[in-house]
């Protein structure tokens, strides 16, 4: 097995990230904003800013390297490929899209529409930004 190459994971991250981004901002930004703006003034939180809104995009791209390191990890084992990033991609899923709503929904701190949406959306959206993301990456 040869070294991950640190180049592809960062240019293939960057481009699932984008997807990442254009999903998250279809979803919270058109979608769901005003089921999340209610929410946050139920809760007397503040509106969403800019700046928070950079941060959420910002973490899009890290997590979309990630997702394309994953990816890198996992490729030797079951072959390069879209199915390889599929499995990497649902296995991110599991880890923190899943496991954080079934951790946090019993809290009730978070509307449930809200969440349970999040999260089945993210269960499309992480196995299809690891498989755009991963065409970008090859071995050294």
């Amino acid at each position: 097995m040869g070294r991950i190459n640190l180049k592809g994971v960062i240019i293939g991250g960057l481009v699932a990230g984008v997807v990442l981004n254009v999903i998250d901002f279809v979803l919270f930004g058109v979608v769901l904003s005003a089921d999340i703006a209610a929410f946050l003034q139920a809760a007397g939180k503040p509106a969403m800013t800019t700046s928070t809104m950079i941060l959420y995009t910002v973490l899009d791209f890290f997590y979309g390297i990630f997702l394309v390191w994953i990816y890198a990890a996992i490729r030797p084992r079951f072959g390069a490929g879209p199915g390889t990033a599929v499995k990497a991609g649902l296995a991110s899923w599991v880890a923190v899209g899943l496991f954080h709503y079934l951790f946090e929904a019993p809290m009730g701190m978070m509307p449930q529409n809200i969440m349970m949406i999040g999260t089945l959306v993210a269960l499309v959206q992480q196995p299809l930004a690891t498989v755009v993301g991963a065409k970008f990456y090859t071995e050294m």
